[in-house]
């Protein structure tokens, strides 16, 4: 399974994640994302998307180690990868049939959303 991030830029930036390397996931609260993040494996595939203004998809990310003991709290560590080599707006996004049924388009507020295989690549030009 492969997963988008949500990180609203002014607080955690996609940049912030390359200049640090690796990090721990955390401040997700919801339910729904709480699940998605304690069901991830290492070496999962990531794409972290930035809020705010910006609302576009923009990095890669890979998952490192997931630590789900505490069910509240699971602490992912994730690796960050490269910039996408363009930005993958919101509008492109919801403009494509391939997303009418995903939650990213259906539960906007929802900030750990699985993706399938084609959304992935439709993402990342890979």
């Amino acid at each position: 399974m492969d997963y988008l991030l949500k990180t609203e830029p002014s607080e955690y930036s996609f940049a912030d994640l390359q200049g640090e390397k690796t990090t721990i996931w955390d401040g997700v609260s919801n339910p729904v994302a709480l699940k998605n993040l304690r069901g991830m494996k290492p070496g999962e595939r990531l794409v972290i998307y930035e809020t705010g203004d910006r609302k576009s998809a923009v990095g890669t990310a890979t998952v490192v180690s997931v630590d789900a003991s505490d069910s509240k709290n699971p602490r992912v560590k994730i690796k960050a990868g490269k910039a996408l080599g363009k930005p993958v707006t919101l509008a492109e996004i919801k403009a494509q049939k391939l997303f009418a049924d995903s939650p990213l388009v259906r539960q906007g507020r929802l900030s750990v959303v699985p993706l399938s295989e084609a959304e992935y690549k439709f993402l990342t030009g890979e």
